[in-house]
């Protein structure tokens, strides 16, 4: 079976089993309902499944209670844990729209073909998101995620197309 992360478990909270979560899942609301299930990773184990109990959100932090624990005890032990979804309980995404986990380490290249340097994260703004492209020079460069620039993701070749604007190697 494969799993995907959604979040990673930072720390307990309080005595009663509640961790507090950094999520990496683009459906916080969805992932993270009362009832919904989860499974923790563990080093090299099979992941544990948990049903989430109780969802809050503290600042920039999840913070979750499971049925399956009922104390920190219990929970001291998924500290920095990665909180895992199946591939089934994906949500499906429209024609040309990505996972995060899917575009993040993609190359970049120019209509002209030449590398431009890897994807390394993404930056979630108002309009857009921005994708950071690290150059081979060890300099970042923003890329909007819009058409105009994007012209073709192609997960089998593990690239990206874009419409490189003159210039950008020296800034």
């Amino acid at each position: 079976m494969t799993y995907n992360n959604v979040g990673k478990i930072v720390n307990t909270h309080g005595i009663r089993g509640e961790v507090k979560v950094l999520a990496t899942t683009d459906f916080v609301d969805e992932r993270f309902a009362p009832g919904e299930t989860l499974y923790v990773a563990i080093k090299d184990n099979e992941p544990k499944k948990l049903t989430i109990q109780r969802h809050r959100q503290q600042k920039q932090f999840e913070m979750l209670t499971f049925e399956e624990i009922s104390d920190i005890n219990e929970a001291e032990k998924y500290k920095g844990a990665q909180l895992q979804i199946t591939s089934e309980q994906q949500t499906p995404l429209e024609n040309g729209e990505f996972y995060y986990r899917e575009i993040i380490g993609l190359k970049v290249y120019s209509l002209q073909k030449e590398l431009l340097g890897t994807i390394t994260d993404i930056m979630e703004t108002g309009a857009n998101d921005v994708w950071i492209v690290a150059r081979p020079n060890g300099k970042e460069v923003l890329l909007p995620a819009i058409k105009d620039v994007i012209l073709n993701v192609d997960l089998d070749q593990q690239c990206v197309i874009v419409d490189w604007l003159e210039g950008l190697d020296e800034q």
